[in-house]
């Protein structure tokens, strides 16, 4: 591959590692029900029994969701007796769809290469000025002359993250225990990573826990910004809540 193409083909390339080095969208939809009475501790469960609680990767999106919830002052209790409320998390990623996508190109000419004729002084050893005409050469260069769109076929992987509260109360009369809110983050690109995206969605969901979104939210994160590094460091919870836990459970 030479010349124009060669150009054509890593401005491409560029344009696109670019685009998917500068962020990531998070679709966040989060429902909260007022239900009376404050509720700060919690048991973080699995929603899904396949996932199973001993399962590494969901021993690290459990922690991942513990610090998103410890952002808002909640801590897990001792037991789940002691707990406030139930949260349950389940995650994963969508069957792959295939969808048309357009990409702009840009696009770049070569010009110059050319000969030009000049006229330059010259001084001869006694001192008179004279002119004589020089051929330079200009070197070719590249400038960009626009963008062309192209459509490209690309395999979509929806990865999602679900975090659900319910009250931790036995069922009442064949009702089950009310829910007090609930967050399903998604995140949709050709990436197939799930790992690499926990800290991401859960970051999303740090604004929107117990609150009511009313329509689906699009979160812009960075990777490598505050929020995603406070998930993955995985913070303890607020200093008051290993204290209170404490008390709890001498009582």
């Amino acid at each position: 591959m030479k010349g124009p193409a060669l150009i054509l083909s890593l401005a491409a390339t560029v344009l696109i590692l670019g685009c998917a080095t500068t962020g990531h969208e998070v679709k966040v939809d989060a429902i909260a029900k007022p239900v009376p009475g404050e509720r700060q501790s919690f048991k973080l469960k699995s929603k899904d029994p396949r996932l199973g609680e001993e399962n590494l990767r969901y021993k690290e999106a459990a922690d991942f969701v513990r610090t998103a919830l410890s952002s808002k002052g909640l801590y897990e209790a001792p037991t789940e007796d002691r707990a406030d409320m139930i949260v349950e998390l389940d995650y994963g990623m969508e069957a792959p769809r295939s969808k048309m996508e357009r990409v702009s190109v840009p696009l770049y000419a070569q010009v110059g290469g050319a000969v030009r004729y000049e006229s330059v002084p010259v001084t001869d050893a006694r001192g008179n000025v004279s002119y004589r005409t020089v051929a330079v050469y200009d070197a070719p260069r590249n400038e960009l002359i626009g963008y062309d769109e192209q459509p490209r076929l690309v395999t979509i992987y929806e990865k999602y993250l679900k975090i659900s509260a319910r009250e931790n109360k036995p069922a009442t009369e064949g009702r089950p225990p009310a829910e007090l809110w609930s967050i399903h983050a998604s995140a949709e690109d050709e990436s197939k990573d799930l790992r690499k995206y926990l800290p991401i969605m859960a970051s999303a969901t740090m604004d929107y826990i117990g609150q009511d979104s009313s329509t689906q939210k699009v979160v812009k994160v960075k990777a490598d910004g505050q929020d995603v590094d406070f998930i993955r460091r995985k913070m303890s919870p607020p200093p008051s809540a290993p204290a209170k836990a404490s008390e709890e459970a001498k009582n």
